[in-house]
């Protein structure tokens, strides 16, 4: 039996409950790891970090085989940013191409307004630096990924390097037992974005009556209001307002026909990245919806492993 929450705040004359989100957002997950391969972790609930003295964790992945520190993809599920887990991985089939993966779990709204999302994922990142000879990772080629929600983290996340109010919070000691200590997660050599957010400005003008249903409550509970009630916070969490000349190559994946998520946002995260003349690709679905089987096949998989090995190289 789902416990009913209070009504949500009305924005523009649209009023939802909370209970319309819990409606959509097992569809939603469904869909995002349609094409997912049954994979078992190589290491599964390492606690990276103790935010409000619950520990968050992350499953590690593993190329079989692999002799040499492996390049590592930070995933970070979806779920509006309320739902979802570590344990949704739909680009399992990375491994095939030499790529190590961390899933990572983070504080979701119901339990942390923003900015502790990225807080958290700034911290995983911090461990896995830091932990990267014990657990086989070439610090020198990281990245990160994620889909919807996930999606929108990803970026903000890599291209937010050094921003303060993002970063890992230096109050909170790494579980090391080294006493060195970084101000900020090492910066990411690429980035991608699997239909996901990147203006929470402009979100909601452009989207379609389904996709307010699910909007208008998620960013309730992120922001603690909406937009337009806290413009700075909104600002602070969308990534095009980072975006500079000195941030990692960026690959967009977004559906043409998706209800949910605009794919103007990923148009303007282009946008922000061609004029500051910053490498950028983008890879229009066509037919795709919100997730599905079109994003995560073997053939779509490997043009990512293609994009994120060459821009390692780099």
């Amino acid at each position: 039996m789902i416990k009913k929450s209070p009504a949500l705040p009305s924005w523009n004359g649209f009023h939802f409950a909370f209970i319309s989100l819990f409606a959509v957002l097992p569809a939603m997950e469904q869909e995002s790891i349609t094409n997912a391969q049954e994979v078992s972790p190589t290491k599964s609930g390492i606690a990276y970090a103790k935010p409000d003295q619950e520990p968050q964790l992350l499953d590690l992945y593993l190329p079989q085989g692999q002799s040499d520190p492996a390049p590592l993809v930070v995933w970070v599920h979806g779920g509006a940013w309320r739902a979802g887990s570590r344990t949704r991985v739909p680009i399992t089939r990375l491994l095939e191409h030499g790529l190590a993966i961390a899933s990572v779990d983070y504080r979701l709204s119901g339990d942390a307004a923003f900015p502790a999302q990225a807080h958290d994922i700034n911290q995983a990142i911090n461990y896995l630096h830091h932990h990267a000879d014990e657990l086989g990772l070439d610090t020198e080629r990281f990245a990160i990924a994620g889909s919807s929600a996930g999606g929108h983290l990803a970026a903000l996340v890599g291209v937010s390097h050094g921003v303060t109010a993002l970063s890992a919070p230096t109050s909170q000691k790494l579980p090391t037992s080294s006493e060195r200590q970084t101000p900020k997660s090492p910066k990411l050599k690429a980035i991608v974005s699997f239909f996901g957010a990147s203006n929470l400005q402009t979100i909601l003008q452009q989207s379609t009556p389904h996709g307010l249903s699910v909007r208008v409550p998620a960013l309730q509970l992120l922001l603690r209001g909406q937009p337009d009630q806290h413009p700075k916070l909104a600002q602070l969490a969308s990534p095009v307002f980072h975006v500079d000349s000195n941030d990692p190559p960026l690959l967009l994946l977004h559906g043409d026909q998706d209800p949910q998520m605009p794919i103007n946002q990923s148009h303007e995260l282009e946008g922000a990245y061609r004029k500051v003349d910053c490498p950028v690709e983008f890879d229009v679905v066509h037919g795709g919806v919100h997730g599905g089987k079109k994003f995560f096949t073997a053939a779509q998989l490997s043009r990512v492993a293609e994009f994120l090995h060459a821009s390692f190289a780099n």
